[in-house]
């Protein structure tokens, strides 16, 4: 899986391209048709954002972590992109269940007038 990271107004260290790295391992083991990911790191009025998009099975997926330290804000994001990859999945296993067939009840009058009544 190809991790693509920017910053803004964040310097994007190795130590920072690291933790990334080890936080998506987990998610890129989980779902190996996962491609690329896009991660925006910034800072904007005293709280760091992590903004992660990417597109799964023909769905185009988008979280954001926000907290107040950067590590704890990707955190958030990846805790969040796993919640919705695996409600895409979901969705993608329950289209290949065949769904119930309803039946028409027969009309009451229909099975009287077959009756023998005699």
């Amino acid at each position: 899986m190809k991790i693509n990271i920017s910053g803004h107004h964040v310097d994007v260290t190795e130590a920072v391209r690291a933790h990334i790295n080890e936080k998506f391992s987990k998610i890129a083991s989980h779902f190996p048709s996962l491609i690329s990911l896009d991660i925006i790191l910034s800072k904007e009025h005293h709280k760091h954002q992590a903004e992660i998009s990417t597109t799964y099975e023909g769905a185009r997926l988008s979280v954001k972590g926000e907290d107040e330290v950067m590590y704890p804000a990707i955190a958030n994001a990846a805790k969040k992109l796993d919640a919705s990859l695996k409600h895409r999945k979901g969705q993608m296993k329950a289209k290949l269940h065949e769904k119930p067939v309803s039946t028409t009840p027969e009309i009451a009058h229909e099975i009287i007038q077959e009756m023998n009544l005699t």
